[in-house]
C-alpha cells in the first residue's frame, strides 16, 4: 500500500515560485520556477505534476499541500491546479489559519504570508529576539521579540529591482548581474554598479541590523533568507544564520498547525 508521507509546499512571489516537497521536516527537494501572471490553471498543474514526476514521486504519495502567496491574482489558479491536478484542497496561509505566532502589527491582515511564514520558522528554529531579513523582490527586514511575537519590520526595495531601476531610467547604465566587483572603487561601469549595488545594500543591511539591537536588544538573532542572502551573507558578520528555505520551512510549519488531531 501507497503511503501519503510528502507534503508539497509552494511560496508564490513577485520573482519566483519557490517550492519544496517534503517528507517530514527533510525538504528532499526544492524549485525556483519564474512567476508567470499569463499561466493559466492547467499549465500551473501540468508544471506541479511535472515537478514531482521528476522527483520521483506519485502524486497519490503527497499528504498535504501548503500555499504562501503574496500574488493575489495567481494564488487561485495555483489552488485550482492543486485540486484538479493532484486532488489537494491546500492550506492556505491566510487571516484565520493558525499560526502559533502572535502578530502586533498595526494591521495583522496586511502582513504579507512569506514574512508570515519566515516568523513562524525563526520563532521555532532560532527563538527571539531574532531580525529576519528576507531578500526578494523586495527587501524586507522583520522583527520577532523575545516573547516569539510578530512585531513589524521595515520594506525596501531588492537589490535586483534596484538595478532594473538603474537600467531602466538612466539611459547609459546597462543592465548587470549581481556579483561581487574585483574592488569596491569600481574602474568601470559595470563594476562600479556592482559595487553600488552589492555594497550599498550589504552597508544599509549593517545600519538596518544595528538599529533594529537598539530596540530589540543586542542578542537579536539575524537570519537572512532569500535569493541573494548568501551572496549579501558573505559580505558581512551582521547576519549570524543563512536560511535560503526558511519560507518553505515555515509553510511545513504552519501545514502542520493546521492539521486535525488525531
Amino acid at each position: 500500500m501507497t503511503i501519503a508521507n510528502q507534503l508539497l509546499v509552494i511560496d508564490i512571489g513577485n520573482t519566483n515560485l519557490t517550492i519544496g516537497l517534503y517528507k517530514t521536516d527533510e525538504l528532499l527537494w526544492h524549485w525556483r520556477l519564474a512567476t508567470d501572471h499569463k499561466k493559466m490553471q492547467d499549465e500551473y498543474g501540468l508544471q506541479l505534476l511535472g515537478l514531482l514526476q521528476h522527483a520521483g514521486v506519485p502524486k497519490i504519495q503527497l499528504k498535504g499541500i501548503a500555499i504562501s502567496s503574496v500574488v493575489p491574482q495567481l494564488t487561485g489558479k495555483v489552488r485550482s491546479a492543486s485540486v484538479q491536478y493532484l486532488g489537494i484542497e491546500p492550506v492556505i496561509v491566510d487571516s484565520g489559519i493558525k499560526t502559533g505566532i502572535r502578530i502586533l502589527y498595526d494591521d495583522p491582515k496586511a502582513v504579507g504570508a512569506d514574512r508570515i511564514c519566515d516568523a513562524v520558522a525563526v520563532k521555532k528554529l532560532y527563538g527571539g529576539p531574532a531580525c529576519v531579513i528576507d531578500f526578494g523582490t523586495a527587501t524586507t527586514f522583520n522583527a520577532i521579540n523575545a516573547d516569539g511575537e510578530y512585531l513589524g519590520g521595515a520594506i525596501t526595495a531588492g537589490v535586483n529591482l534596484a538595478a532594473e531601476a538603474l537600467y531602466t531610467y538612466a539611459a547609459k547604465l546597462p543592465k548587470i548581474d549581481i556579483q561581487q566587483p574585483p574592488n569596491v572603487i569600481g574602474r568601470n561601469t559595470v563594476h562600479a554598479m556592482q559595487s553600488g549595488l552589492l555594497f550599498g545594500y550589504v552597508s544599509m543591511v549593517e545600519g538596518m541590523v544595528d538599529r533594529f539591537k537598539k530596540e530589540l536588544g543586542t542578542d537579536t538573532k539575524v537570519i537572512a533568507t532569500g535569493g541573494l542572502a548568501e551572496l549579501i551573507s558573505q559580505q558581512t558578520d551582521v547576519i549570524t544564520h543563512f536560511s535560503p528555505w526558511l519560507t518553505l520551512d515555515g509553510l511545513r510549519m504552519i501545514w502542520e498547525m493546521n492539521q486535525p488531531k488525531a
